[in-house]
């Protein structure tokens, strides 16, 4: 078992101390950046005395609960991907948190962010769920993040809907590869609610095989730059804008040309 403390983090980044009169205290209160990615780390210590630490990468390892990083109230970037935690905890202290990663843990609901209004990036891909289930959001966490993120990734977590995520208003990139969506009405509603949104990608959907798939997302969503990995033209939205136009315009012909019909033949009998 492999126990990340002060200790450990003074040894192994001693030749970082750069001044012999330096106490392991002094140099903990001012490092900001910590490494230490696939280190076998099983547990985690308390690490408040790394009261200015920013950036902390710790993917790769074995940690299964986090509940000892809610002190390390500066930090900004937290990578945890490719552990073996299955609860989200003890976090809502991260006040300045702007990116964290969580994939490739165990986690079946996205649940204890709340508090967390600076986050930006919430990057939960390829959760190990149990066959049959699929990723769940708390509304309450929801909710909290619903100003400050912007970019959401959660590709390969057998979701079949969108829909609890329009609370999410200001997203400008979404990557749900490799899911289970295949509501072409659930689609046109999230992207209604995201007029930011510039970057989407849903490879490996059901959706991705409905007819015009690709032309109904492009008329709907009109920020969008990059659908699936391929940009989109500017010429090409223009051309699928005017025909909608023409189309619908023909539809109302129709309709009132109809209701015509009806009122002259009611008028006649």
């Amino acid at each position: 078992m492999v126990r990340l403390t002060v200790d450990l983090i003074a040894r192994t980044n001693n030749h970082l101390r750069n001044r012999k009169d330096e106490t392991v205290t002094q140099y903990l209160k001012r490092v900001t950046h910590l490494n230490f990615s696939n280190k076998h780390i099983d547990c985690l210590d308390d690490l408040s005395a790394c009261r200015n630490l920013t950036v902390l990468y710790l993917y790769d390892n074995n940690i299964r609960e986090i509940r000892c990083l809610g002190f390390l109230t500066s930090l900004t970037h937290l990578y945890l991907q490719n552990n073996y935690i299955s609860c989200i905890e003890s976090l809502s202290g991260l006040k300045r948190l702007e990116k964290l990663y969580l994939g490739g843990n165990y986690l079946t609901v996205i649940e204890g962010l709340e508090g967390l209004e600076e986050l930006r990036e919430l990057h939960i891909e390829s959760q190990k769920i149990p066959p049959g289930e699929k990723l769940l959001f708390d509304p309450r966490t929801l909710h909290s993040l619903a100003k400050a993120l912007s970019v959401l990734n959660i590709s390969n977590n057998n979701i079949d809907e969108l829909k609890e995520l329009s609370v999410l208003e200001n997203i400008t990139q979404l990557v749900a590869v490799d899911n289970h969506l295949n509501d072409i009405k659930d689609l046109e509603f999230i992207l209604s609610k995201w007029p930011r949104l510039w970057r989407m990608d849903l490879s490996g959907n059901p959706i991705c095989q409905k007819p015009k798939y690709r032309d109904k997302v492009i008329v709907i969503a009109k920020a969008l730059e990059i659908l699936d990995g391929r940009e989109i033209k500017e010429m090409a939205r223009q051309f699928l804008l005017n025909w909608k136009a023409s189309k619908d315009a023909r539809k109302k012909s129709r309709e009132e040309n109809m209701a015509g019909r009806l009122v002259f033949q009611q008028l006649y009998n």
